[in-house]
């Protein structure tokens, strides 16, 4: 009993870790006059707009800008989870 609760203490610090870590990754995106600046737990910290753009084009710009930071955010993130020892159990 004091054994599994001894491993769920360590993966829960192990997880905090990589939350922190990846908290501290900034992921920048820029495309076409859209700016996007998002931490590594996908959070956007910055979005910059050029004024001069279209409605349509605004919304299509903005769809792949989002759609790249989140593929680069997600790299990030499963490089630092095996760069801080994988997590247990998932065969990292």
């Amino acid at each position: 009993m004091f054994n599994k609760l001894k491993q769920f203490k360590e993966l829960r610090n192990q997880a905090k870790t990589i939350q922190n870590a990846l908290a501290e990754e900034i992921i920048t995106v820029e495309k076409k006059g859209v700016r996007i600046e998002m931490d590594g737990s996908f959070k956007i910290k910055s979005l910059t707009i050029n004024e001069e753009l279209s409605k349509e084009k605004l919304e299509e710009i903005l769809t792949d800008c989002f759609n790249d930071a989140v593929q680069k955010a997600q790299r990030v993130a499963a490089t630092k989870i095996q760069q801080l020892g994988g997590l247990p159990g998932f065969g990292a």
